[in-house]
């Protein structure tokens, strides 16, 4: 993977927008997560969600992953086994 895989900034926050083009709402997405998924971020918003908010994400993200992914790929790109 290039670095820019992984850099938060292959968007900057002002030129994420959603609803142009399916281009766009996926380079979009892209970083928007990457920015969402700070540590600084998650580290002030962790604490902060509810029970119920918790399980809402996780079951929200893994039902994502279990609807595109096989038992395979769910294995190396997440777990990296």
């Amino acid at each position: 993977m290039t670095n820019d895989e992984h850099s938060p900034h292959c968007l900057n926050a002002t030129e994420i927008c959603f609803g142009m083009n399916r281009a766009t709402d996926e380079k979009s997405l892209k970083a928007f997560i990457q920015l969402f998924s700070s540590p600084a971020l998650l580290d002030e918003l962790i604490p902060r969600l509810s029970d119920p908010e918790i399980t809402e994400i996780l079951d929200l993200l893994s039902n994502i992953m279990g609807n595109h992914f096989s038992e395979k790929e769910y294995h190396s790109l997440f777990l990296n086994t």
